[in-house]
């Protein structure tokens, strides 16, 4: 069965020809999904008076911030799928709408409840914005070299808009109030909507994968019961009944996908591409990554504000070289993809992931600020450097119909992770305000032990006997789908 994509001519603009038109769709897409950028960065600042104004506690602070990655890592491959059988296009303005709605509500939330439930509207809207952005990249950018630069663009800009975010927020935050910082995104959600209706073409699978319910009801069980269970775990105590319980439905769902998914036609996680070594391990990577930029965002946003009594703008500031540095990282590192180096742009990404957290386990109110940039930069160039080769390592080998398929649950893995890195980081974090550098040292060491992982995955993904394996699984893939 085929999975390929038929990408409907778009409608001349002007003269330019060709290459303009590939680089015009890829600023349009990079600024629908830069709008995803600057929220995950611009919500973090205004975390701590969200908390105030809102009266919320730690627990709560983690919900408003995981909650996004949660819903988005439910609902990417469904989206990816719908996008594909109804049209990238038409899908990815519906998700430009239902994110600038949610951001609306957000603003106007009159309790934490209601802020949680609001960003969940905004993730269901981003769901349908990466992977589908993503897809009309791949099929404009069909030159190997080409893509790979357009991928390097994508995560520059990615940088840049978390780079952005802190200070936007900051001004926001102390100028106008939280509020505002959820306000921000709609005129630049209806900025892009506009301008994906004149210039983004429409397409869609030739054929397109069928709606798998089994499998979306499982996933998103899986990953809320393990979201939940580790948020609310410390609060209520381990040996609570409705943690039990969550911990049994964990294990119930992943049984059960992995009883049911391989027995679907078209399943919605293909359980054969994680026989392949580099796939696995990319996914893994994938969510050490993100796992531990989300955690060092959320626990950087309490030290600075509560620990420290920075302003807002102050801690926006504080965070631009770790931005900054993930999008010059991110030019490097497509570059090295290019040139066939995913390898040696992992294992550096590990590495400095793992140098640069480990200089954050002590933080104390004295800690010279210099230190803590130094910190922030050397972390931020490892995210930099893993986010292009991860994405291209997930795919090698795989039948070139799947990689849609393959992108999707690599997008699903990015997302959890960054749910998880806030429910774990955040639960290891007894309390706030003075309490939280004596308890917030458990949770900074949870940073480089991800990034020793990902340095070792990354050495073994990328091994020769991963390749090999990878090429055989490739070849039962590709005879399977004949």
């Amino acid at each position: 069965m085929s999975h390929a994509t038929a990408l409907t001519p778009a409608p001349p603009i002007g003269t330019t020809g060709q290459p303009l038109r590939r680089w015009l769709v890829l600023a349009i897409c990079c600024l629908s999904v830069g709008v995803t950028g600057i929220n995950l960065s611009i919500v973090n600042v205004a975390l701590p008076s969200i908390g105030r104004e809102l009266h919320a506690e730690v627990t709560s602070l983690q919900w408003v911030a995981s909650t996004y990655s949660l819903v988005m890592a439910c609902l990417l491959m469904l989206s990816g799928s719908m996008a594909d059988r109804v049209g990238r296009k038409r899908i990815f303005q519906t998700g430009l709408v239902l994110f600038a709605a949610g951001s609306l509500l957000c603003g106007l939330a009159p309790s934490v409840g209601w802020l949680i439930g609001f960003v969940a509207i905004q993730a269901v809207g981003g769901s349908m914005l990466n992977p589908v952005a993503m897809s009309i990249i791949a099929g404009v950018f069909t030159d190997r070299a080409e893509r790979a630069k357009a991928i390097g663009v994508w995560g520059s800009v990615i940088g840049i808009t978390i780079a952005v975010g802190p200070v936007l927020g900051g001004l926001l935050v102390d100028g106008i109030g939280w509020r505002s910082v959820f306000w921000i995104s709609v005129p630049i959600a209806a900025l892009a909507l506009i301008l994906t209706g004149v210039f983004v073409p429409e397409s869609k699978a030739a054929r397109a994968r069928r709606f798998d319910l089994p499998g979306q009801v499982l996933i998103v069980v899986l990953f809320a019961s393990v979201i939940a269970a580790t948020i609310e775990g410390p609060r209520r105590g381990w040996g609570d009944g409705w943690i039990i319980a969550l911990v049994v439905l964990t294990a119930l769902a992943l049984a059960a996908i992995l009883l049911v998914e391989p027995r679907r036609r078209e399943p919605l996680i293909e359980l054969r591409f994680f026989r392949s070594p580099p796939f696995s391990g990319a996914n893994a990577i994938s969510l050490l990554m993100t796992a531990s930029l989300a955690g060092l965002l959320f626990l950087s946003t309490l030290y600075l504000q509560d620990a420290r009594h920075f302003t807002p703008m102050q801690a926006g500031l504080t965070i631009i070289p770790l931005a900054a540095a993930q999008a010059i990282a991110a030019n490097v590192s497509g570059r090295l993809v290019a040139t066939h180096q995913d390898r040696l742009a992992l294992a550096l990404g590990g590495g400095l992931i793992t140098l640069g957290s480990f200089g954050l386990v002590f933080l104390t109110v004295d800690t010279t600020i210099v230190s803590v940039l130094a910190a922030y930069a050397a972390f931020g160039f490892g995210v930099g450097l893993i986010g292009p080769p991860v994405s291209h390592t997930a795919i090698s080998g795989l039948p070139a119909d799947q990689t849609g398929v393959a992108g999707a649950i690599a997008a699903s893995a990015r997302q959890f992770g960054s749910a998880i890195g806030v429910a774990v980081t955040g639960s290891l974090v007894a309390t706030t305000g003075a309490g939280f550098i004596e308890s917030s040292h458990t949770a900074w060491a949870v940073l480089p032990v991800a990034g020793l992982a990902a340095l070792a995955l990354a050495l073994v993904s990328t091994s020769r006997w991963a390749k090999n394996t990878a090429a055989r699984n490739g070849e039962h893939l590709a005879a399977e789908h004949r």
